[in-house]
């Protein structure tokens, strides 16, 4: 008798009416096989889906374009399908379910027509963690199936984890032709289920990134008591060989991978990754809050990755211990065979092609790489990879950091008042836009907890679980905000940045750790100048002063902004996050 998964596959067969059905078992040997088929068999236009790069100088690598119209997130064809409106909140697009999957239907019906469907069992988080989840997920690419690999526990053992159930996370993709009028990214939180079809960029694609650890996760974490975020998770050896683990949220290149592989230049230091974009976060026995990362890869922006920026990335990329690693859209340095981007040590090379296969050269006036050009390697390829990594219960987090990109205004570093309060800095987290969102570059984008795009259900209600989150813990995480952005009358950057970020971590650490005092101000809790470790580092008094500087009459407008915006989510916004913007409001007077 058939279970409920191979008949929901056969269903989805019946609708999509592949040409045969390959189930994935994860291993290695079959990985070699679907980047073959990706080579001789698969194409996107006039181009095979991968192209093998060479392997003595980036091992096991391959390279893949996209389709030109498909190179982000395409958050405006992004919707969650609740049934009651309400619930999805301002901060989503609606739409009804039942309008939803008779739209979607239309679109599957023969999509996969003369293609392979792949079917892929996945795990999220590790096999044995009582927080991780058995998925299944649909596609009709190589490419995406590959990224999935990587991406996530895949194995055919998920298959006999799931047996006779019928809750497992459901994905059905297809790249259908590629048409931006038929390409739409649908959720349906009730039924932890994802379709989507028209684009084979990773955040539309790949379904357990974004799609399932982030929105339908975070409606299962409202609904279970626990929360889905999008943050790195860091732990951090001090010389005296303890530990402390953190969690950082920062939207898309914002420096998160950066922070997330950390090469520290303070002696004693050392930075283990647990992770470098989702963070699970559930309340253990002991009351304190414990994080596991749900994915098992990076997805990283190339562009400005270099070794100044981020050597261990880079070394990470040029390991061979797990097959394969993918360069997306990236521009090729033809003599050499070899992904290039802006930002990458040296001069770009004489002879190369951009990421849509045209002839380049430094006078083109365009970009080799696409911006949001991307690799995607295995964790298990970084030699910084956590210990603890593998352990099904987490860690347990001491400090969560909410950071954005702000020129102006927000400190290098302060500490929340107390929970609420952090939670607070969460929501008025603003940020400079980016490549990885299609919204025009550098305007000032309101994103909460670096949440916006990901969070499920009503961003009023979010809070409010925030919130009752805390109520629940016996050692609430201190929380803290963070700006590596701040710029001087020139526009320069004050702080260095990258390793130099270690010096904050540091102060962050120990004051988590009851270890150093604070100085008050109306906005929060920031360093006094003798506890943060500037040995070595040339930086002046007076840039010093206005990496700090706060002065409420410049926040008076900002305040404002963080009420008005509040405003959005009604009713449904807590009275305690109105009321900490009022707190704001009034010391500005």
């Amino acid at each position: 008798m058939a279970t409920a998964l191979e008949k929901w596959v056969e269903e989805q067969a019946n609708l999509t009416k592949p040409k045969k059905i390959y189930w994935c078992d994860g291993s290695e040997k079959e990985a070699h096989k679907l980047i073959e088929i990706g080579m001789k068999e698969e194409r996107i236009g006039e181009q095979p889906v991968f192209q093998e790069l060479n392997h003595k100088n980036w091992p096991n690598s391959y390279y893949h374009r996209s389709h030109p119209t498909d190179v982000a997130r395409a958050e405006h064809l992004t919707f969650i399908c609740h049934p009651n409106k309400e619930v999805v909140g301002t901060n989503n697009n609606w739409m009804d379910p039942k309008e939803a999957k008779e739209k979607m239907t239309k679109l599957y019906d023969g999509c996969m027509r003369g293609r392979t469907m792949y079917v892929l069992p996945y795990m999220m988080g590790h096999p044995e963690s009582p927080y991780a989840k058995a998925c299944i997920q649909l596609t009709d690419i190589s490419y995406v199936a590959v990224s999935m690999r990587i991406m996530t526990r895949m194995s055919s053992d998920v298959i006999k984890k799931i047996g006779d159930k019928t809750d497992f996370v459901r994905g059905l993709h297809s790249v259908g032709d590629f048409d931006p009028n038929k390409r739409f990214i649908m959720h349906f939180p009730q039924e932890q289920l994802v379709w989507s079809i028209g684009s084979g960029y990773g955040g539309n694609a790949l379904l357990g990134k974004k799609c399932f650890a982030l929105r339908i996760a975070s409606w299962l974490g409202y609904q279970q008591g626990w929360l889905a975020e999008h943050m790195v998770i860091l732990g951090i050896k001090d010389p005296q060989g303890r530990t402390t683990y953190i969690t950082a949220a920062m939207p898309s290149a914002c420096g998160k991978t950066n922070l997330a592989m950390l090469k520290s230049i303070l002696p004693g230091y050392k930075v283990w990754m647990l992770g470098d974009d989702i963070a699970w976060l559930n309340i253990g026995p002991d009351g304190r809050l414990y994080a596991i990362n749900p994915e098992a890869g990076l997805f990283g922006v190339a562009p400005g990755t270099s070794l100044k920026t981020n050597p261990n990335m880079l070394s990470t990329l040029r390991n061979d211990k797990f097959y394969p690693t993918l360069f997306t859209n990236t521009a090729l340095d033809v003599d050499n065979n070899e992904p290039w981007w802006e930002g990458l040590d040296g001069n770009p090379p004489k002879n190369m092609i951009d990421w849509q296969g045209n002839p380049w050269n430094k006078d083109s006036g365009t970009k080799a790489a696409q911006p949001n050009s991307r690799f995607t390697v295995s964790i298990y390829n970084s030699s910084m990879l956590s210990p603890e990594y593998d352990n099904p219960r987490g860690v347990p987090i001491s400090a969560i950091i909410f950071g954005g990109r702000r020129t102006q205004l927000i400190p290098l570093v302060s500490e929340a008042f107390n929970w609420q309060h952090g939670v607070f800095l969460g929501a008025r987290t603003g940020s400079e836009t980016t490549a990885a969102a299609l919204h025009q570059v550098g305007v000032l984008r309101r994103d909460p907890m670096a949440m916006l795009p990901f969070c499920g259900y009503n961003m009023g209600d979010y809070f409010g679980h925030w919130l009752n989150i805390g109520k629940k813990l016996t050692q609430p995480p201190k929380i803290y905000s963070v700006n590596w952005f701040r710029t001087d009358d020139n526009g320069k950057f004050i702080w260095p940045g990258f390793g130099d970020n270690i010096r904050v971590l540091k102060w962050i650490i120990e004051r988590a750790n009851n270890e150093v005092e604070a100085k008050e101000t109306p906005i929060g809790l920031i360093p006094n100048k003798e506890d943060l470790d500037l040995s070595g580092l040339d930086i002046s008094e007076e840039r010093l002063n206005k990496l700090f500087s706060v002065n409420m009459s410049e926040w008076k407008n900002e305040a404002e902004e963080i009420k008005k915006y509040f405003e959005q989510f009604g009713s449904n916004m807590p009275k305690e996050m109105k009321q900490e913007a009022d707190k704001l409001i009034n010391s500005c007077k």
